[in-house]
């Protein structure tokens, strides 16, 4: 009967989860933030694998990871080179 509690209970943990991943972005905490975007993907799929996200959220939430997968591609500190050794 009160199923839709249970949804939009999961979509604010993906939602706070991303926003965790911005905001270490934004204030260039690259390790933070990759370890919020493997998180992410990890409770985003066992979600979707226990059903509680629907096709429309699984669709929205893919998307936006997919989106952060390639802005997050290169993004660490152990690929940073000194400025002293260009």
């Amino acid at each position: 009967m009160f199923g839709f509690f249970k949804k939009a209970k999961s979509a604010k943990e993906l939602d706070r989860i991303i926003a965790e991943i911005t905001m270490n972005m934004q204030n260039n905490y690259k390790d933070a933030a990759q370890s919020a975007f493997k998180e992410l993907e990890q409770r985003f799929n066992e979600m979707a694998e226990s059903g509680e996200l629907s096709e429309a959220q699984k669709s929205e939430y893919s998307v936006k990871i997919a989106s952060f997968k390639e802005r997050l591609k290169a993004y660490s500190h152990k690929d940073q080179k000194p400025y002293w050794t260009k």
